[in-house]
Formats: C-alpha cells, sequence, structure tokens
C-alpha cells in the first residue's frame, strides 16, 4: 500500500508552467530593487521567460509524458499531468498568446512622453504588479491542460482566473475598469462556486479525483448515487459554461473587455477562451464519456444560442459609439465561443477526432484576435475614444495597419484573402454534418452571413476617404496634450504615432502566422487533430 502512495515526478515535464510561475515570482521580488527608470526591464525579463517556457515544449513533443502517477498497476492509468500532444498545442496556444499580450503590454507599463515632453494624461500600469499577475495568469492557463484530476483542474483554473480579476481593475483611478473587475469577479466567483460542488458530488459517487477513472467508474455508480452523479455532471458543465462565456452566462464579456486595459481585454479574449475550452474538453470527453447522451444536446443548445446572441449583439453596435471597437470585438469573442462549441458537441454523437476541429479553429482564432486587437492597441493611442468611426480612412494614415487589420477582419469573417478563417469555419462546420447535428450546421451557416456584415462594415470604413476631424468629446484630453498631430494635418485621417517595436513585432507575428496558415491550412487542422489524448 505505501508504493501506491509515493508519486514519481518528472521536472521536465512539468517545466514549462513552473518556469512560468518562477519568472513570475522573480519579476515580483525584483520590482522591490529594480529603480523607476528601469522597470522596463521587469516586461523583458517576463517576455524571455515566456520565450523559454515555449521552448521547453520542444522537448515534449513526443507527447508521452506523465507524472505524480499514483497507481501504475490499475487497470486504468491515473496520473494527475500528462503531457500529451493535446496538453502541449494549448499550452503552445497559451504561452503563445501571453507572450503577444507582454509584448502589445510593454508600453502600458511605463510613462510615455509625447513630443511635447507633457507625461501622458493616463497613468502607467504599475510594472511589478501587472507582470506578476499575467505571468501567474499564464502558469494555471498552462497547467490547466495537463491537469487530469478534478483536483488539479479547478486549482489550475482558479490560478489562470483570479490574477486576471487583478489585472482587469489595475489602472487605478479608472471607475469602469473596477466595475469591470468587480462583474468578472462576481461571475467567475460563481462558475467556480458552481464547479466545486459538481466536482464534489461527482467524487462523492465515484471515490476518485481522476478523470480516467471517473469515466469508468460512473458506469458502475449503485443506484442510491445515480442522481448525486448526474447532479455532478451537470452543476461541472454549467461551472465551465461560465468560463466559455456560453449562453446564458455571457452576461460578464462586453463589460469586462471595454474596461479592461487594451492588452489584457485581448488576453481574456484569447489565453481566458482557451482556458474554459480546454476544461470543458477535459470533463466532457475525457471523464464523462458516458453522459454524452445528456451533454452532446445541452451544449449544441449553448452553441446554437451562443453564436447567435454574440452576432446580433455585434450587429448592433453603434459605429460612433464610445469603445465600440472593443465591444464589438467582444460581442464577436462571444459569437466565436459558439462555433467553438459545435465539435465539442459533435464528438458526443460521432467520435473525440470531432475535437480536433475545436482545437485547430481555437489556434486560428487566437493568431487573428490578438493580431486585431494589437492593431487596436496602435489606433487606441490617438484615439483613445476607440470607435469604430475612429478607423475611417485608416489606410491613408497607416496604410500596414489597415491592411493588417483588415486582414485580421476578413479571418475572423472566413473570406479569403483570410484562408485560414474560411477554412477552420468549413471544418466545424463539417463536424456538425458528420454528427448528424444538421440544424445546427444550418444555424452556424445563417450566423456567418450575419457576421459578414459587421465585419465588412468595419473593414470597408478603413478604406474610405476620411472625413473632417471629429468633434472632441466633452472632457477628453485635447490632442495636442497627446501628443497627436492635429487632425487637420492628415485632412481628418487618423493621425498615428509611429509604432514601437514591440507593437510592431506582436502585429507583424500575428501578421505573419494568419498568413502562412492561410497558405497551407491542411497544417492548423492536422497539428490539431495528431492533438488528441
Amino acid at each position: 500500500m505505501t508504493s501506491q502512495l509515493v508519486q514519481s515526478v518528472d521536472w521536465l515535464t512539468i517545466a514549462p508552467p513552473v518556469l512560468t510561475a518562477a519568472v513570475a515570482l522573480a519579476v515580483l521580488v525584483a520590482d522591490l530593487f529594480v529603480p523607476p527608470e528601469r522597470k522596463r526591464l521587469l516586461g523583458w525579463t517576463a517576455i524571455a521567460g515566456l520565450t523559454a517556457a515555449l521552448a521547453l515544449l520542444v522537448p515534449l513533443r513526443a507527447g508521452d509524458r506523465s507524472t505524480f502517477c499514483l497507481t501504475p498497476d490499475t487497470r486504468v492509468t491515473a496520473c494527475s499531468y500528462t503531457a500529451d500532444h493535446f496538453t502541449l498545442v494549448v499550452q503552445l496556444l497559451v504561452l503563445g498568446g501571453a507572450l503577444l499580450t507582454a509584448l502589445l503590454s510593454l508600453d502600458e507599463t511605463r510613462e510615455r512622453l509625447p513630443a511635447g515632453g507633457k507625461p501622458s494624461p493616463r497613468e502607467p500600469l504599475p510594472a511589478g504588479e501587472y507582470w506578476f499577475l499575467l505571468l501567474s495568469s499564464a502558469a494555471g492557463a498552462a497547467l490547466l491542460p495537463a491537469s487530469r484530476d478534478l483536483a488539479t483542474l479547478v486549482v489550475a483554473l482558479e490560478v489562470a482566473s483570479l490574477p486576471a480579476f487583478a489585472l482587469v481593475g489595475l489602472r487605478r483611478g479608472d471607475r469602469r475598469s473596477g466595475e469591470a473587475a468587480l462583474k468578472f469577479f462576481l461571475s467567475s466567483v460563481t462558475a467556480t462556486a458552481v464547479t466545486l460542488l459538481g466536482a464534489s458530488f461527482v467524487y462523492a459517487a465515484t471515490g476518485t479525483l481522476h478523470l480516467t477513472e471517473i469515466a469508468q467508474r460512473l458506469d458502475e455508480v449503485p443506484g442510491q448515487l445515480q442522481t448525486l452523479a448526474e447532479a455532478g455532471v451537470a452543476l461541472t458543465l454549467v461551472g465551465f459554461a461560465f468560463k466559455t462565456a456560453a449562453v446564458p452566462f455571457h452576461f460578464w464579456v462586453p463589460d469586462t473587455y471595454v474596461g479592461a486595459p487594451l492588452p489584457v481585454a485581448a488576453y481574456l479574449s484569447v489565453v481566458g477562451k482557451a482556458v474554459g475550452f480546454t476544461g470543458l474538453i477535459l470533463v466532457t470527453v475525457v471523464a464523462f464519456p458516458s453522459y454524452a447522451d445528456v451533454w452532446g444536446p445541452a451544449l449544441a443548445v449553448l452553441a446554437a444560442l451562443t453564436m447567435t446572441a454574440g452576432n446580433v449583439a455585434a450587429l448592433r453596435q453603434s459605429s460612433t459609439r464610445a469603445r465600440s471597437a472593443v465591444r464589438l470585438l467582444a460581442w464577436s469573442s462571444v459569437a466565436q465561443a459558439g462555433y467553438l462549441l459545435v465539435p465539442i458537441a459533435a464528438a458526443a454523437y460521432s467520435s473525440d477526432d470531432q475535437i480536433g476541429a475545436t482545437v485547430a479553429y481555437a489556434l486560428m482564432y487566437a493568431v487573428v484576435n490578438l493580431g486585431a486587437f494589437a492593431v487596436v492597441v496602435l489606433v487606441a493611442r490617438v484615439r483613445p475614444r476607440n470607435r469604430i468611426e475612429d478607423y475611417r480612412g485608416l489606410y491613408a494614415a497607416s496604410p500596414a495597419a489597415a491592411l493588417a487589420l483588415a486582414f485580421f477582419l476578413l479571418n475572423l469573417a472566413g473570406l479569403p484573402p483570410g484562408i485560414i478563417g474560411l477554412f477552420a469555419k468549413v471544418t466545424v462546420f463539417s463536424a456538425a454534418v458528420d454528427a448528424g447535428l444538421g440544424w445546427l450546421a444550418v444555424v452556424m451557416a445563417l450566423n456567418v452571413v450575419i457576421a459578414l456584415y459587421y465585419y465588412l462594415r468595419w473593414t470597408a470604413l478603413l478604406f474610405r476617404t476620411p472625413e473632417g476631424a471629429p468633434e472632441e468629446a466633452p472632457g477628453e484630453v485635447p490632442a495636442g496634450a497627446r501628443g497627436e498631430a492635429p487632425a487637420g494635418t492628415r485632412k481628418g485621417g487618423a493621425a498615428l504615432h509611429r509604432p514601437s517595436a514591440p507593437v510592431t513585432l506582436a502585429i507583424a507575428l500575428t501578421a505573419a502566422a494568419g498568413a502562412v496558415l492561410s497558405g497551407y491550412p491542411q497544417f492548423a487542422l492536422r497539428f490539431a487533430t495528431t492533438a488528441l489524448f
């Protein structure tokens, strides 16, 4: 019995999340000693740490390592941490997304001095706290796809989520930021409570926390515990539905994205979403396959409701409303969550291979959505109201930024030259058809048509002739105080500062990745399909 309680530890297997967490602690301690004028070094340290964590995925590429295993001689392998292909692909997504977020955040954590020499009216984010929270959340996000027991899964989920609350509300003195953080916190705490209650019911019914053993023992639950097991499965699914922003658990998304610093909104839209969907895949496909007749129809309905609500809300966004650009991306993110749910629901009717479509779509979405946010970060430096209308004539002011944003939006819409976006949507559509979910495929096709309107409307604005300079909003800092060129100097166009090197690099990396995937879209699907457990 003693030998069964001894856990083996493979340090290389757990190296990516451990290194990320170690760098987070190092940055927090270093912040106490680094002088204010050298705080930028903390950001570059965080970027170096994330890059090293990504490099540590290379020795694990075989996808055949596990650790924290308890009972190797039982019928089912019971390991708490597994670095299979699924784990590695999701870790690549979340660590890569965190790295791009870090590039976008460098300018947000330092004092900016415009041409006039006056400090920026917006206070920079506190560097030490920001980088510690970002890396801590990334470490939790990297741990979650490797989790193979409910305890580790919930802990990883919270390690990824708790720092995100603080990141959203980190802009001191900003009422909108504090309100967004509170809404995000309350919704996430509710989701966690529901998930924990469901997990405790499942443990009570099965007597184990390991996902593979739960899958086996759910078929053998005694009759008197059957109701408890069913309630546990249902509550666990509801908890993860909150995390994925599926309707009707999506209400926190728009205000959270609008109130958060733009790099944090970008992080939540990609890494936060990947965390929720990874957990949902693990509990449905790995832990609860015997309840596929329950979670399959439920997720199909949620997918239809989520994509419809997100697209309709995005369609109604006014282009002249303050921060409408971020709000549209927020509702678009909700709609994209609906598409991501389709292959998971399809897996209940056919085979686990359908999960590859979700992973492929998530990879595409991560690249192009981070790219779109990178351009939004660039434009927001001179157009802080961040309206969609502020992008009118962007091509005249900055052709490269306009072309990049147009490419990202067309990818999200699924139109050429964004071949990867079209390919990903066709893959998801095929998953629904192959599973016999014809009605869901029809709903998805209608939603794709709806989404075309608002994506193309924004894209068309980029290339229109700039109009006269818009009037400053009451209380808005004058253009001269922000160091902007007067709007009339470019015939009303959105004259942009020369972008900083990190933001330029982020846009270039996402555009290059999108172009490569558009030229060879089969790579994403092949890469994702081999990621199955």
